[in-house]
């Protein structure tokens, strides 16, 4: 259990921090409307990530009997996740050009969400196959991943709209860029089990 909570923690961490569509919609409403907009916003993956995972768990579930395609998913899940460590070491900060973003609520946190393709190529190719595997043990170890995924996935949104709302220079600092280059290292080394699992 502790294998699938540790990587829902850090993928978690790592999905949440990233720079992306959602972020820069909690950090623009943030600023814009202050941090009660930018919390709305954060909370869109407990609404979008259910339908994902569970039709990601459907088509896994079809597949389960092909071993070899199986393998192939792991290998792409760990080719995604390699490249979101590169993409995590990368980050110099988060540039945000508010005029070109538009205002929203909830409903747009929800519709950026369900619109970006990162969600889907993480639940088909790393978050699925995890809690398939979670669930071949126990049903305390699927939970376990997949709340502290949501629940860190979620909470570093609302922690980056807390931290926003007080300081404007945050995802420029020098702490964020290093959080950033940790989680990319720790999703280097989850990319090589991925690809041993494979």
């Amino acid at each position: 259990m502790l294998e699938f909570l540790s990587a829902g923690i850090l993928l978690g961490l790592a999905a949440g921090f990233a720079p992306g569509p959602l972020l820069v919609l909690v950090i623009s409403e943030t600023l814009r409307h202050g941090i009660g907009a930018g919390l709305k916003v954060s909370i869109a993956p407990l609404i979008t990530d259910v339908p994902i995972i569970l039709v990601s768990l459907f088509l896994l579930n079809r597949l389960a009997q092909y071993k070899s395609i199986l393998g192939c998913i792991s290998i792409f899940g760990a080719l995604f996740i390699l490249y979101l460590a590169f993409e995590s070491l990368r980050t110099r900060g988060v540039e945000l050009n508010l005029s070109a973003v538009k205002t929203g609520s909830f409903k747009k946190g929800v519709i950026t969400n369900a619109l970006n393709p990162h969600p889907y190529i993480f639940y088909m190719t790393v978050g699925t196959p995890i809690i398939y595997r979670s669930l071949q043990q126990n049903i305390l170890a699927t939970l376990s991943f997949v709340g502290s995924f949501l629940l860190l996935l979620v909470g570093s949104k609302v922690v980056l709209a807390l931290v926003v709302g007080r300081s404007r220079t945050f995802l420029k600092e020098r702490l964020y860029i290093w959080v950033m280059r940790i989680l990319g290292v720790l999703l280097i080394i989850f990319s090589i089990v991925l690809f041993r699992d494979g």
